[in-house]
């Protein structure tokens, strides 16, 4: 008779609604308003980078005084900048390993898609865009071929799929195309 009774239990409590499965979600991602500001008068370039970064020394600022990483820690994300002055033929070795450091990335990206981009200044910038579950998802250089030869690239520290993070690497590539339109060199 318990067996009975829990059975029947059992169905009664089952059959009573129907059940709908929950739609998949996903973590609500708030981004701030774009807002920049001017980078300090002590480099050989100037840019407006997003208010929401901070300037950090790059790990290798005793050799390398002018590379700096914009960090936007509410976003777990950092632009690494390299800056080099240009000499003599040397502008085709930055170039060689600026498209070699990209490449690298082939292995886990399903696209790499290479835009030339006219900034204001009249110089050309190079800004990829890489897709997959990729370390760096945007990477640039910039150079006037005679003084000055600028790159970057885009990183986040943590294990999360580029897909979840999609929002934030549009809001942060915006950043990084408006830093490239404000470029300028200071000789």
């Amino acid at each position: 008779m318990k067996y009975f009774t829990l059975v029947f239990a059992l169905f009664f409590v089952a059959c009573g609604s129907d059940y709908l499965p929950k739609p998949r979600g996903y973590n609500r991602i708030n981004l701030p308003e774009s807002e920049y500001i001017s980078l300090p008068d002590s480099f050989p370039y100037h840019f407006k980078y997003s208010k929401h970064a901070k300037i950090l020394k790059d790990s290798s600022w005793i050799s390398e005084k002018y590379w700096i990483n914009l960090f936007y820690a509410e976003m777990g994300a950092t632009i690494q900048i390299t800056y080099k002055p240009v000499t003599d033929s040397i502008i085709r070795e930055y170039l060689s390993d600026s498209y070699k450091l990209t490449s690298q990335h082939s292995v886990k990206a399903y696209a790499i898609e290479e835009s030339i981009i006219e900034l204001p200044s009249g110089l050309f910038a190079s800004f990829t865009e890489l897709e997959g579950d990729v370390p760096t998802q945007a990477q640039f250089h910039v150079s006037d071929s005679t003084d000055h030869f600028l790159r970057g690239a885009l990183y986040f520290r943590t294990a999360t799929k580029n897909d979840s993070l999609a929002p934030i690497i549009d809001y942060i590539k915006q950043d990084i195309l408006y830093l490239l339109t404000t470029l300028e060199w200071r000789d």
